[in-house]
């Protein structure tokens, strides 16, 4: 497709699901801005999308950091225009039962989670008020609607990254920004493989048998991100496979 004038920040997109979200956008003439604390591979990702013909840049950002944030913002501006669409998508997914969670493993999800989506919006959405039009889409998770052993901070991180997305979606639903979440469900990703699961033996107690792919993720945001999608605001658009239904 043809570039056109949109610009999406999608975070943490050095690999898996922001790669694959990143790359999607881009599919649809979407200019990306590439955000991770992993540079090289915020990097690669701005080449492959730099490949299909619309503009890339990358930055190396910790999105629980205002300071870190605010400058992103100005050279994102700068390089690609102003932000028009926002897919919070940085976040970590520890592991541990629920008594060995000290105060700081607590602190640092919320802080990366939670926290971050919420400066990120508060520093995109000046953009997309000034332009009349935006999109807002949060990566929340399957594990805060059907709960998940060993992961209580995240699972309540994720939680409010949902209820997050409801309050905000009422706040700008007459501006033209909408606000949506997307919570994946064992999707085939490095930090899948990396987790302390046996993929191949969980996907089977799924109803179809088998992890999700990036893709199917990327797909949903691109939709949500689309002028199609513009009557659809505050949702939870769920790609699990059937595993929950809501």
């Amino acid at each position: 497709m043809e570039p056109n004038n949109k610009v999406a920040i999608v975070t943490g997109s050095a690999r898996g699901l922001g790669r694959a979200i990143a790359a999607r956008l881009a599919d649809d003439g979407i200019n990306v801005a590439c955000w991770d604390l992993n540079l090289e591979g915020a990097q690669e990702t701005a080449k492959q999308v730099e490949a299909k013909r619309v503009k890339a840049a990358a930055f190396k950002v910790d999105t629980s950091c205002a300071e870190d944030i605010a400058k992103a913002i100005a050279q994102t501006r700068e390089q690609l225009g102003a932000i028009t669409i926002l897919v919070n998508n940085a976040a970590i997914s520890p592991f541990k039962k629920f008594m060995d969670i000290d105060e700081a493993a607590w602190d640092q999800t919320m802080a990366i989670n939670l926290k971050g989506p919420f400066l990120c919006c508060q520093a995109a959405i000046p953009d997309m008020l000034q332009a009349g039009w935006g999109r807002i889409i949060n990566i929340s998770s399957s594990s805060a609607q059907t709960g998940a052993k060993s992961m209580a901070h995240y699972v309540a991180s994720k939680g409010g990254v949902i209820g997050f997305t409801k309050a905000l979606a009422l706040e700008y639903a007459e501006t033209g920004i909408t606000v949506n979440n997307v919570p994946p469900n064992f999707v085939n990703t490095e930090g899948l493989r990396e987790a302390p699961v046996d993929v191949e033996a969980f996907a089977k107690t799924t109803p179809m048998k088998r992890t999700g792919e990036p893709r199917n993720i990327a797909a949903a945001v691109a939709f949500l991100a689309s002028d199609d999608a513009d009557y659809i605001t505050g949702h939870t658009l769920s790609v699990n496979g059937g595993r929950y239904s809501n």
